[in-house]
């Protein structure tokens, strides 16, 4: 599917082909919570790198966040980059030289209508603060950290890689 989105300003715009774009991930990190605003929302779309292009790059920035393993003396950088716009502060993707060949867009960025997932993964509930509730539908799953099952395993487990029927 192709994919287009857009910072809150229009600075910056972007497209990709996604072949994973049911926005199912609610995640409840201090990292996500921090950097785009909220608690439990949606993430991660998996999205093809060879295929981003950006309009407006001169205002796109990058964050690394800080990562402290509890007990640890000392944070540690991310290698994931979560890019932003520099005027408005909006999340747009994120990317990790782990995985080159993906890209992650925030699916809080994309203008382009996504389809509704048929159940939702919550994501980091030990990291939830107790103001945020959890509106877990009946079939979602919940973890306290990162699950096992990958974004391009959840959507081949219900159907929805590219190229299957919907």
């Amino acid at each position: 599917m192709r994919l287009t989105g857009s910072c809150h300003c229009g600075a910056v715009k972007f497209r990709l082909d996604c072949p994973h774009p049911y926005p199912y991930q609610r995640c409840y990190c201090s990292i996500c919570r921090k950097t785009q605003g909220g608690g439990g929302y949606a993430i991660n779309l998996g999205g093809d790198a060879a295929t981003l292009k950006v309009t407006g790059q001169k205002h796109v920035s990058v964050y690394q966040a800080k990562l402290k393993a509890e007990g640890a003396a000392r944070a540690t950088r991310s290698p994931a980059k979560r890019h932003f716009c520099a005027q408005c502060g909006s999340a747009l993707w994120l990317w990790d030289p782990r995985w080159p060949e993906l890209v992650h867009p925030f699916a809080s960025a994309i203008d382009t209508p996504l389809p509704v997932p048929p159940d939702q993964t919550h994501i980091f509930l030990g990291s939830k603060p107790a103001w945020v509730p959890v509106a877990a539908g009946p079939k979602d799953r919940k973890h306290q950290d990162y699950p096992r099952e990958s974004i391009a395993e959840w959507h081949a487990r219900h159907g929805l890689a590219e190229g299957e029927d919907t």
